[in-house]
């Protein structure tokens, strides 16, 4: 084993979309764990549109990334080293490792993963938070009903692939938007959406209409701006709204303006509720349970784009925010797990 490792800071603060100048890849000595500590070799680290928030220095949710500090985020890996720590050497665990090859953990925030039931990285994806935000936002903050149609914008990505598929399972009809035809055929080809439209090709009020032209009762919008003011119009009375994310803003330095058919709401008697998925892990358990039988049935599919090296995460987290992902973004940074025997 190397006597270093390597891991990714934040060099300063963005102002509007952010770039390698951003950030600095540093070298260090892999450290050596403590009492009732861990050493894991991480394999793949989480790329996520939230972190973009936490590159301001503003009060939020969540306290800022420090400037020069190593950027905090999700990860899963192999324990390589214990001194009395929760984990026991060879056991692959998901934890908030943050972007680095090594990380040390105490347990905190962390649990183990099964390599023999799915590929550790759905631990961050799909099987990770995406997924139970997706579950959380269907299942307590704007629950679906059998028969209604539900809107999810930014389909394509973990969050939304994975929230459009728990309500087809569940008995809706599901409409979708994305940004790239590639992702709209994934949408209604392998994922069996209703509908899915091109936002990029096709205005997002006009695609509504004619997708949902009997109304929408449940949106899961992750992208705030003009797809949230097309869904209010489209919102059919006593709908409800899951407010997930606002990517068309992240990289705004000012905030916009709120939807000028906000009166909707009241005409329509809609419940809008924002949500945030770390209030929401009371509900891992039963999201591991439902969600994870689909997976392994194959009921409910994903995809991953997977970029290779810590080097490449800046670009990694650009290309996210400018919707080149399909699925999980993920960076691999390590080995993946042997196959289980018997496998081949």
């Amino acid at each position: 084993m190397s006597a270093t490792t390597r891991e990714l800071r934040l060099a300063s603060r963005p102002q509007g979309e952010p770039t390698e100048a951003n950030f600095e890849l540093a070298e260090t000595p892999i450290p050596e764990p403590g009492p009732g500590q861990v050493l894991i070799r991480n394999s793949y680290l989480s790329v996520d549109p939230y972190m973009r928030g936490r590159m301001r220095d503003v009060k939020s949710y969540i306290p800022p990334f420090e400037v020069g500090a190593v950027l905090d985020g999700g990860a899963v890996g192999q324990v390589i080293a214990s001194n009395g720590g929760p984990f026991e050497e060879g056991a692959w665990v998901q934890h908030l490792g943050g972007w680095r090859e090594h990380a040390l953990s105490d347990g905190a925030g962390a649990y183990r993963v099964d390599p023999q039931l799915a590929p550790v990285s759905t631990s961050l994806g799909v099987l990770g938070m995406p997924g139970l935000t997706a579950y959380a936002g269907l299942t307590e903050i704007a629950p679906t009903a059998e028969g209604e149609t539900v809107y999810v914008s930014a389909a394509a990505g973990a969050v939304g692939s994975t929230a459009g598929q728990i309500a087809r399972l569940r008995g809706c009809r599901v409409v979708g938007s994305a940004g790239s035809r590639e992702k709209v055929e994934w949408l209604t080809g392998e994922l069996d959406f209703d509908a899915a439209f091109d936002y990029r090709e096709h205005d997002v009020a006009t695609a509504l209409r004619e997708h949902c032209p009997k109304g929408i009762d449940v949106y899961f919008d992750n992208v705030g701006g003009d797809h949230l003011s097309a869904a209010l119009a489209r919102m059919r009375t006593f709908g409800r709204i899951a407010l997930c994310g606002a990517v068309s803003q992240y990289n705004e330095e000012r905030p916009q303006p709120g939807p000028e058919n906000f009166v909707a709401v009241l005409v329509r008697r809609l419940r809008i509720r924002g949500f945030i998925v770390f209030d929401h892990g009371d509900l891992m358990r039963p999201f591991l349970e439902e969600v994870g039988a689909w997976v392994r049935s194959g009921e409910l599919r994903y995809r991953e784009t997977i970029v290779d090296g810590l080097e490449n995460m800046p670009s990694a987290f650009v290309g996210l925010l400018s919707g080149e992902n399909i699925g999980k973004m993920l960076v691999r940074v390590g080995p993946d797990p042997d196959p289980p025997a018997g496998n081949g």
